[in-house]
C-alpha cells in the first residue's frame, strides 16, 4: 500500500512540528516519532480505525493531542488527509473526589 499526503496534511505536520519546537527543544521531533508510530499501526490495518465521517478514519496520536484523519482507495494507496488537533477526554477524569 502505498502511503499519501494531501498539502494540507503536510502543512497541519509542518505547522505542527515547528510549534512543539518552539515549546521545547527536541519536543518536535518526539511529535514526528509518535506521528510515524501512528502512521505505521495505520498501514498494518487502516479499517481498525473509527470512522469518523464517509470513508475517513482517525487515529489519535500518542502522547499528544492530534488525530490523523485518512482514507483509503481500493486498497492500494493509503492518503493522509489532515492532523486535527483533538481533545481528548479521558473518561472520569474531570470527577472529584470528595
Amino acid at each position: 500500500m502505498k502511503l499519501r499526503y494531501t498539502s494540507r496534511a503536510k502543512d497541519d505536520l509542518e505547522l505542527a512540528y515547528a510549534w512543539y519546537e518552539r515549546q521545547h527543544k527536541s519536543l518536535g521531533d518526539d511529535f514526528l516519532d509518535c506521528i510515524e508510530a501512528s502512521i505505521k499501526s495505520i498501514m498494518t490495518n487502516p479499517e481498525m480505525y473509527q470512522v469518523y465521517y464517509a470513508s475517513f478514519h482517525g487515529c489519535v496520536v500518542r502522547r499528544f493531542p492530534f488525530l490523523i484523519f485518512t482514507r483509503s482507495k481500493q486498497k492500494i494507496s493509503l492518503y493522509i488527509q489532515s492532523l486535527i488537533v483533538a481533545k481528548v477526554q479521558k473518561p472520569g477524569l474531570n470527577k472529584v473526589k470528595m
